[in-house]
């Protein structure tokens, strides 16, 4: 178990505690939200062992697209149209839309209520399920609607990754790329390590639970200093200023692990054109995304489109992108700065042209 204000269980084999976990949390009613491919891969399963018919479950379309305002307000709508109250425990089961959605559900409806994280994707389990950010996207860009709101609990079980595709497991990679780059150069080669093996679709558990562990541990700490993001956890932010940029661009059509891949590779060299970060830092960090097999190039973005969606993100300050820049692997820039670093236009745009 992760030391976090809430447990975090991390085990192969962890889904079947869920009931035990949402009794703890003092559900009286328990409302799952899902996407209609888990759904149909972990549903039943997850509903017989809570004791609720099949058809009690929300479940929504697959994809980015659907992270929206009318998504949320069709999900609370049928919570009050099906009598759930201040007693009520909302499940979010599958990856990072799922949990950012219904966490955002949570968060509102009646005013807050708890939210239990069941991550189903690599992505979910290392970064998104844990933290308590929620939220929905806008046209205008990611996240630019939502709440700080802790998850009742963690629940991942490393085992459901078997039934991931290859796509998206390689898209979650990214963000344990990232945790290495932002606190730990032992675990950045550790992953690389273990990509380059060859990371087989039937998964050695043992290895992937320990990836996991480390990663929830590196958010957890920087999440337990910082859980507002007032400071340090911009950190977090690495690769995700040209990330949501990409994938607001792209209609949300690019898997964010892949977003943020890409950004991190364009951030590092943004770091080295500053002279902030090390040189062949974004060399490292291309060639271990690269060995993850991680599209970073499927989406030809001009740069103005980038930048007018960069200084449209969350993290703007005056209409200016601010970045969390690495200085070298396994350490972060910019602590007199308040782990935001204000990058130029002209700089980046030199950088995407490269």
């Amino acid at each position: 178990m992760v030391a976090l204000p809430y447990p975090v269980h991390i085990a192969p084999g962890a889904l079947d505690e869920l009931p035990a976990t949402i009794r703890a949390a003092g559900a009286g009613r328990v409302a799952v939200i899902t996407d209609d491919t888990v759904a149909r891969l972990y549903g039943a399963r997850v509903m017989s062992s809570l004791g609720l018919p099949d058809d009690a479950i929300l479940a929504i379309p697959v994809g980015e697209e659907h992270k929206t305002r009318e998504t949320w307000a069709r999900l609370t709508d049928v919570l009050v149209e099906r009598g759930h109250g201040r007693d009520t425990v909302i499940v979010a089961l599958g990856g990072g839309v799922v949990g950012d959605l219904a966490g955002f559900v949570a968060s509102t409806f009646m005013r807050g209520v708890p939210v239990v994280q069941v991550p189903t994707t690599l992505l979910a389990m290392v970064d998104a399920s844990v933290g308590g950010k929620t939220g929905v996207d806008t046209p205008a860009g990611k996240n630019l609607v939502g709440t700080f709101h802790r998850p009742a609990a963690v629940v991942i079980d490393p085992a459901v990754l078997r039934t991931l595709p290859r796509a998206h497991l390689a898209a979650g990679f990214a963000e344990i790329v990232k945790h290495g780059v932002i606190a730990d150069a032992a675990y950045f080669a550790a992953a690389g390590s273990f990509v380059r093996s060859g990371w087989a679709p039937e998964l050695d558990l043992d290895r992937v639970t320990a990836l996991i562990r480390r990663s929830v541990e590196i958010k957890a700490e920087i999440v337990g200093r910082d859980e507002r993001e007032s400071g340090v956890r911009k950190v977090l932010n690495f690769g995700h200023t040209i990330g949501h940029a990409l994938e607001a661009a792209t209609g949300y059509r690019m898997l964010h692990g892949n977003a943020v891949a890409a950004g991190m590779i364009a951030e590092a060299r943004v770091a080295e054109r500053l002279g902030i970060g090390a040189r062949g830092m974004a060399d490292e960090i291309e060639a271990v995304c690269a060995s993850a097999e991680i599209p970073m190039r499927d989406a030809a973005v001009p740069a103005d489109v980038i930048l007018r969606f960069t200084r449209a993100d969350k993290k703007a300050r005056g209409g200016r992108a601010e970045y969390a820049l690495p200085q070298r692997i396994g350490a972060m820039a910019g602590a007199d700065q308040g782990w935001a670093i204000p990058v130029d236009d002209d700089t980046v745009r030199a950088v995407l042209a490269s």
